[in-house]
C-alpha cells in the first residue's frame, strides 16, 4: 500500500521527480499530508502485522525476533511521517537543487525512521527464513541481499534505489504474511 501510494503521488504532483527526488519529499508542501498520513498508517499496520505474525509464530523458531522486528518496522516508519526531510533536490519548488547546507532537527530524526524502516526489514528477511522452509529461507535471503545491493547503488539514483529497495523488500513482507495467514487457516 505504501508503495502504491506513494507512487501515485509521484505521478500526480506537478513537478515531483522521481528520478532525482526521494519520495520522503513527497511530504512536504500543500498535499505532504497524504505521504505523513501514509507512513504513519503503513507504520500502524506493521504494528498489526507485527502482532498477527507474533501470535502465528509464537513457542518457535523466529516467534519472538521476527515480529519484534516487524513492529521495529512499523516504529521507523511512523518516525518517517512524523519528522518530515528538509526540502532539497529541487522539492518543493524553490528547495536547494542539491542537499540543503545543513540538516534540521527533523530531518535527521526523519533519516533516524529510514534507517529502522529498512534496517529492520532486512534483519527481518533473514530472521523468518528459519520458519519458512528451504524455498522460503532461499527467496528470503535473496531478498535481503537484493535489498542491500539495490541500497548500495551509487548515490545519484537514490529515489530509484529506494523505489526498488522498498518494492524488493515490501513485496517480501506481503508474501510472508500471505504464507502465514494462509498456514494458519489450514
Amino acid at each position: 500500500m505504501k508503495q502504491a501510494v506513494s507512487l501515485a503521488q509521484a505521478y500526480t504532483r506537478d513537478g515531483f521527480d522521481l528520478s532525482r527526488q526521494p519520495l520522503s519529499l513527497l511530504a512536504l508542501g500543500e498535499h505532504g499530508w497524504i505521504q505523513i498520513a501514509n507512513f504513519v498508517l503503513s507504520g500502524l499496520l506493521s504494528f498489526a502485522g507485527a502482532i498477527g505474525l507474533r501470535r502465528t509464530l509464537r513457542g518457535g523458531p523466529a516467534g519472538t525476533c521476527g515480529p519484534a522486528l516487524v513492529a521495529l518496522l512499523g516504529v521507523g516508519l511512523i518516525v518517517g511521517g512524523v519528522f518530515r526531510a528538509d526540502p532539497s533536490m529541487g522539492w518543493p519548488a524553490g528547495a536547494p537543487a542539491g542537499e540543503p547546507e545543513t540538516m534540521s532537527w527533523h530531518s535527521y530524526g526523519h533519516g533516524v525512521g529510514a534507517m529502522l524502516s529498512f534496517g529492520s526489514l532486512v534483519v527481518s528477511c533473514l530472521v523468518l527464513a528459519r520458519r519458512l522452509g528451504r524455498v522460503g529461507a532461499l527467496l528470503s535471503t535473496l531478498a535481503a541481499v537484493a535489498t542491500l545491493v539495490v541500497m548500495a547503488l551509487p548515490p545519484v539514483t537514490i529515489s530509484v534505489r529506494m523505489v526498488l529497495g522498498s518494492i524488493v523488500v515490501f513485496g517480501w513482507l506481503t508474501a510472508v504474511f500471505v504464507h502465514f495467514l494462509m498456514e494458519r487457516n489450514h
